[in-house]
């Protein structure tokens, strides 16, 4: 396994759990983009991701985040498609009752995440890089 799928798999370690506090994987000037979802977005530096991965994070109790696949696409760039789990405060919705096949798109340069894409929707992200769409089977 390659330096950079080691660091977004320790990244992931910590959102499987639940745990998204750590920041030490991050440059301080990295871009965090919310590319789909009910809130799309694009934002710059350490201080402003933890502000929007806050306001994501906000509505829900348990918020894991568990990654099912890594693809290294190049030598700067990690997908990984994911899943999530947990439940909405207020509806108390549990997160695998809705739609919640995401990915996320890494960008490592030197040990550090320069860029962190989060999409919603797989089938997008896998579009937005050129990949094949997943066959959903019967």
């Amino acid at each position: 396994m390659s330096e950079n799928l080691d660091l977004v798999r320790s990244i992931f370690d910590g959102w499987e759990r639940g745990d998204f506090r750590s920041t030490e994987w991050a440059h301080p000037e990295i871009e965090f983009v919310l590319a789909d979802g009910p809130e799309p977005s694009t934002s710059v530096g350490l201080d402003v991701m933890a502000m929007r991965w806050g306001e994501q994070l906000r509505p829900w109790q348990g918020l894991r985040v568990a990654a099912d696949e890594l693809r290294e696409l190049d030598d700067e760039r990690v997908l990984v498609l994911n899943h999530s789990g947990g439940r909405g405060k207020t509806s108390g919705l549990e997160v695998g009752d809705m739609r919640t096949r995401g990915a996320t798109l890494l960008h490592v340069r030197a040990g550090k995440i320069t860029r962190l894409v989060l999409y919603w929707d797989r089938d997008r992200a896998l579009a937005d890089l050129g990949l094949a769409p997943e066959s959903q089977g019967p």
